[in-house]
């Protein structure tokens, strides 16, 4: 609240004790003296907070004899009431409200009151005996802080047009002595009086306690500018630290007056697409707003049509499309006036692309001819065409032509034609045309082998591709499905029991059209865990990996076969770990050799003579008439069988 502190600095919070006087609800003069009495000095000022401890020091001469003979008396109503006295230096109190709170101090000089209340704020006096009689009047001032000053607002709100002030809040500040001061502001000013204009009603009730609350009352007549004014009230109050003050929080007050503007809002703000949710909103400068409906000019009569808004007022267009353009009005009716008040007119543009045509739309070919792809749409904006290759997503053109030429069995398949807006982005269509080459069919592999074990069911697959499309038979039975992956390919799978017969013969299925056919060879294989390890050229389990279509193995039933790369990878281990084991033997001889051990020229069996530790370790047995390495190479080509797939090439 940087306002109300600048306010408080106006406002001087350094004024005099007279002057806090005057704020708490005027001077607080001493009562008059007991009637008959000479005039008094003015009394000694004593200034205590609620619930403290007062010290009453009697101004009486210092010494002994004084202070050993001392009453003490309160005034209260012009009368004084005896309340304790002093003998020989003891002290004792008198019967009556201050029996149990009063005890001497300062060798008697000074009486300590407890528990102070507002209903102590009095004079008190005391009284001496020798050699003449004197007194001393001490005045006892009471001071206690208010609680946080609590503030309401009229919620029911002020109309601008009101002949009189009404109220704006209420200010109450609880159980403070003496009673505070209130101040109201408006956006950090202090508020005045100020006749049919501002009107501050304030009262006070008394508690029990003798605490105070005060209740203000703030009555003012507003105008529009007053629709975001901040209120708040300030309790001033003294303590015997000086002056102080409490602020309230700040509130506002709902202001009430006419509408005098009407007009249209709409979001998203920038361009908008079909697609997008719209929101068309009315808005007003009254409070409170009229009730608001929304019109849109029919493009062929001119005339406005209220459209369907929900509670709030605000049409939605969800999703917006290109018929939602046109032009907009609200129409404001105040239900107090009844006067109804129009917006202006508002264009609306939904951009859009239409749906997008290709001709021919279903274009065939035969092999070596050309074709030419054209792509319409239509816009709100400038629109901008690109072609792509459907199964890769490859720019092919960008434009609206399209030309291919000496076309392939390969340029078969799928093209789509975008149009687009480059300058909103997210706003295109798209178009889908299968380009059909005529030709036999073609065949996704031309032989493959599949491990499988006996007596299990085996789920194999065949797909072929051409125009016309192609049916796929299979030479064994079975339970046959088709599914189409494109107008032009077809994926054929059988469910059959594998049997020796089958494992015989093996399983072909053959793909055929008006234009030719062509035939896929399966060759099943039994799955031999102890010395079947198959290459990436085969499949195990009990179905078929489909091959890619890109990687045609066929145009004709008489296409030659690929030979199929063997696998001599366990051969090719099996030599290299022979010759090792030969060199290491042939170092060992040699070595006995050297040492005599080892006689020569005998053919057959020979036992290596070795130290009598290591006699029983092993035996070598080698025949004289091969070499050693002549055996182990032999033994190596030999002893290596090969995998069934490397038995007969076959192509991919």
């Amino acid at each position: 609240m940087a306002g109300k502190t600048a306010a408080a600095a106006l406002r001087g919070e350094g004024r005099t004790a007279a002057g806090a006087d005057t704020a708490a609800g005027g001077p607080r003069l001493p009562p008059p003296g007991v009637p008959g009495e000479a005039e008094q000095p003015a009394p000694e000022l004593v200034e205590v907070e609620v619930g403290s401890t007062a010290l009453l020091k009697c101004g009486l001469s210092q010494s002994q004899g004084n202070l050993s003979h001392v009453d003490w008396f309160s005034v209260h109503k012009e009368k004084r009431i005896p309340i304790f006295r002093v003998r020989q230096g003891q002290g004792q109190s008198e019967p009556g409200e201050y029996q149990h709170r009063l005890s001497l101090q300062d060798r008697g000089a000074t009486l300590a009151l407890t528990q102070v209340t507002p209903h102590d704020e009095r004079i008190f006096l005391c009284q001496g005996k020798r050699p003449r009689s004197q007194e001393h009047r001490i005045q006892l001032r009471v001071y206690k802080a208010p609680e946080e000053p609590n503030i309401q607002v009229n919620a029911l709100g002020i109309p601008v047009d009101s002949k009189e002030p009404e109220e704006v809040a209420t200010c109450v500040g609880r159980n403070g002595y003496p009673i505070p001061q209130v101040i109201w502001y408006k956006n950090g000013r202090p508020l005045k009086e100020e006749k049919n204009r501002v009107h501050i009603q304030s009262s006070q009730t008394v508690e029990s306690s003798g605490l105070y609350t005060l209740k203000s009352i703030l009555k003012a007549q507003l105008v529009k500018e007053d629709k975001d004014a901040q209120f708040y009230c300030e309790l001033n109050y003294r303590l015997p630290s000086g002056n102080h003050m409490k602020e309230s929080r700040e509130v506002t007050v709902p202001v009430f007056y006419p509408t005098e503007k009407v007009w249209l809002e709409v979001e998203p703000v920038g361009m908008l697409k079909e697609g997008d949710r719209v929101e068309i909103r009315c808005l007003a400068d009254g409070n409170p707003p009229p009730h608001f409906s929304i019109s849109k000019q029919n493009p062929s009569t001119r005339e406005a049509e209220e459209e369907t808004t929900n509670d709030n007022g605000v049409l939605v267009l969800e999703p917006a499309q290109k018929e939602h353009s046109g032009l907009y009005e609200c129409q404001g009716l105040d239900l107090d006036t009844m006067i109804s008040l129009p917006s202006e007119p508002q264009e609306l543009l939904v951009n859009y692309v239409s749906d997008v045509r290709v001709s021919p739309a279903a274009p065939e070919r035969q092999e070596g001819s050309s074709l030419t792809l054209t792509c319409k749409a239509e816009s709100s904006q400038d629109l901008e065409f690109q072609w792509l290759r459907e199964e890769t997503g490859q720019v092919l053109e960008r434009g609206p032509v399209l030309q291919l030429h000496d076309l392939k069995r390969e340029a078969g398949g799928g093209y789509r034609c975008v149009a687009s807006v480059p300058s909103i982005p997210g706003l295109n269509r798209t178009q889908l045309v299968n380009v059909a080459v005529f030709g036999p069919p073609w065949m996704a592999f031309k032989e493959r082998k599949v491990w499988v074990k006996e007596n299990m069911m085996l789920n194999l697959s065949c797909e072929a591709s051409g125009h016309p499309r192609p049916t796929i038979s299979w030479n064994v039975n079975g339970t046959a499905s088709e599914q189409d992956q494109d107008p032009q390919r077809v994926l054929s799978t059988l469910n059959v029991l594998v049997t020796p017969e089958l494992l015989e013969t093996g399983v072909e299925c053959t793909a055929s059209n008006d234009l030719g056919k062509n035939t896929s060879v399966l060759f099943l294989e039994l799955v031999n865990l102890t010395t079947l390890t198959p290459d990436s050229n085969t499949t195990t389990g009990l179905s078929t990996s489909t091959a890619s279509p890109h990687t045609r193995a066929n145009s004709t039933s008489t296409e030659r076969k690929l030979p199929e790369p063997e696998s001599q990878g366990v051969v090719i281990v099996a030599v290299i770990v022979c010759i090792l084991v030969l060199a290491v033997l042939g170092a060992v001889l040699y070595f006995l050799y050297k040492k005599g051990k080892l006689p020569c020229g005998r053919s057959g069996k020979q036992e290596i003579t070795l130290p009598p530790s290591r006699k029983s370790e092993f035996v070598v047995e080698v025949k004289s008439d091969k070499l050693p390495e002549e055996m182990g190479l032999l033994q190596g080509s030999s002893g290596d069988k090969r995998a069934p797939g490397d038995q007969e090439p076959g192509g991919l």
